[in-house]
C-alpha cells in the first residue's frame, strides 16, 4: 500500500526463499504473463510473487500517482517489504524490465538476482501512430484520456488490448510518457553499475543487441532466445524458461558477460 492508501496487488505461490519477483510491461499483467513460467518444472518450488504495478491489471489504478519509474520502483518496493520480501531474484519484462532495474538501485536488499526480458533500457522518441509507448507517450495525457486510447486500442491488437484494457488510462499514458525519457543516470547506465546478478533476455532475429559489448563488459549475460518475439515468454516458453534457469543458476556478477545460444527442443517451432 502507498501512502496514500493505493494498493498493489500480486498472484502467490507457495515455495521456498529465495522469493521470484515477476513484474510484467506496459499495458500487461504479471499472472497473465508469467504464470506458465513461474510454474514451469524448471523454475517450479520457489515462493514465487507475479506482481500488477499500479495503475495495471488487479492492482488500484490512482489518477493522482506519478507513474514515473521510481515512483514504480517505489511502490513496488513497499508491496515487497509488506509481503516480507529481501533479495529476490527478479524476472521483469520491458517496462517492468526499467523498473526492475530502478528498484534494484534504490532498494537493493530487495533484489538479489535481476533477468530482464527484452527490457527498455535507453530513452526513446515519441513517435505519433508508432505501437506500444513511443505512440502513447506522443498524445498529450488529455488527447489520450479523451479518445486517443481508441486509436492505440485499435493498433494494438485483440492481444495486447486483453490486459491494456485492464489499466487506468492516466497510469498507461504517464507510464508511457516516463518511460520513453527514461531516467537520469540512464536504465542502461543504472544496469551497468548494479553488484547482483544480471541476465539480459532478448528476442535471437534482433540480434546483434544494441549495447551488449558494453552490458557483457560489465558482467551483464547478453542472451538471444529463439523464435520469439518481444513476448519471449508466450512465443517460446519452453526455451524462455530454460534460459531464465540458467540466469538464475549463474553464481556471482562479473562472472561472465557470456551470450549463451540456447537450443529450441520440442517446441514445434
Amino acid at each position: 500500500m502507498t501512502a496514500e492508501g493505493d494498493r498493489v496487488r500480486w498472484v502467490e505461490l507457495p515455495g521456498r526463499d529465495p522469493a521470484r519477483v515477476y513484474v510484467h510491461g506496459l499495458g500487461a499483467t504479471s499472472p497473465a504473463y508469467f504464470t506458465a513460467t513461474a510454474v514451469h518444472p524448471l523454475l517450479a518450488g520457489h515462493r514465487s510473487l507475479l506482481v500488477d504495478l499500479l495503475g495495471h491489471g488487479h492492482s488500484d489504478r490512482p489518477t493522482s500517482f506519478a507513474y514515473t519509474l521510481e515512483a514504480h520502483a517505489d511502490a513496488l518496493a513497499a508491496a515487497l517489504r509488506a509481503a516480507h520480501v529481501t533479495g529476490a531474484e527478479v524476472v521483469a519484462h520491458s517496462m517492468g524490465g526499467s523498473v526492475a532495474v530502478v528498484l534494484a538501485a534504490r532498494h537493493p536488499d530487495l533484489v538479489s538476482r535481476l533477468v530482464l526480458v527484452d527490457a527498455n533500457l535507453d530513452p526513446l522518441p515519441r513517435v505519433p501512430g508508432a505501437p506500444g509507448s513511443s505512440g502513447i507517450a506522443a498524445y498529450t495525457e488529455e488527447e489520450f484520456v479523451t479518445g486517443g486510447w481508441r486509436e492505440v486500442r485499435d493498433r494494438a491488437g485483440a492481444h495486447w488490448w486483453s490486459t491494456m484494457r485492464l489499466a487506468g488510462l492516466e497510469a498507461l499514458h504517464r507510464s508511457a510518457s516516463h518511460l520513453v525519457d527514461g531516467t537520469t543516470p540512464t536504465m542502461r547506465e543504472l544496469l551497468l553499475a548494479l553488484p547482483v546478478p544480471r541476465t539480459f533476455l532478448f528476442p535471437g532475429a534482433d540480434a546483434p543487441f544494441p549495447g551488449a559489448d558494453g552490458l557483457a563488459a560489465a558482467g551483464v549475460s547478453v542472451v538471444p532466445v529463439p523464435d520469439c518475439g518481444h513476448n519471449i515468454m508466450l512465443d517460446n516458453p519452453e526455451a524462455f524458461a530454460r534460459a531464465v534457469a540458467e540466469a538464475l543458476a549463474r553464481q556471482e556478477p562479473g562472472a561472465g558477460g557470456r551470450r549463451i545460444p540456447l537450443r529450441d527442443e520440442g517446441t514445434g517451432r
